[in-house]
């Protein structure tokens, strides 16, 4: 998956412009205005449309650099059976440490959700390593947790007073984790 932050560094850095990077990201369906709208999307976060494999190429070429140096590895886990807040306790603990280093910490932290996020780390390292990239070098850009609603086949009640019962209602969450690599 193409990294917006390292896409948006790179272009800075080398002074390249969105003109030029966009002549060599033509490619079947998509013009060259097309193509200099994708950028410029690209550059801002939003993935519309859906970098291919072809265009990171493209676009590392044109700025000097291998794929691996405009890419970060993405990994989710949906309605994990955890609270949103649970599970971002440790999120907060590996974000921006390195992978192996993270993978260490959640080994021992004694939270439900740390088997889940090391799941998660541990599949975004796996696709790295089969992009080959460097796994020594590679460290957790992003690692959020958003909302799922309630846990499905979990509407389980609990008695009150005069007859009267509350819902007892168990959350589940989505766990996002990406790597990249430091250049």
């Amino acid at each position: 998956m193409l990294s917006a932050s390292k896409l948006d560094n790179l272009i800075k850095s080398t002074g390249k412009s969105v003109a030029d990077l966009a002549t060599g990201l033509k490619r079947a369906g998509l013009t060259e205005k097309q193509a200099a709208s994708a950028i410029k999307n690209w550059r801002k976060g939003l993935m519309k449309p859906l970098p291919r494999k072809s265009d990171i190429e493209a676009l590392a070429s044109g700025l000097g650099v291998d794929v691996v140096g405009v890419s970060q590895w993405k990994s989710s886990v949906r309605y994990s059976p955890s609270s949103p807040r649970k599970a971002r306790l440790v999120t907060q603990l590996i974000y921006g440490r390195g992978a192996q280093e993270a993978l260490d910490l959640l080994k021992f932290t004694h939270k439900r959700a740390s088997d889940t996020v090391s799941k998660a780390l541990k599949s975004a390292i796996a696709s790295a390593d089969e992009d080959s990239a460097d796994v020594e070098n590679l460290y957790v850009c992003l690692a959020k947790v958003d909302g799922a609603g309630v846990r499905v086949g979990t509407k389980r009640w609990i008695a009150k007073d005069r007859g009267r019962a509350h819902s007892i209602r168990k959350m589940a969450s989505h766990i996002h984790v990406a790597v990249t690599e430091i250049v």
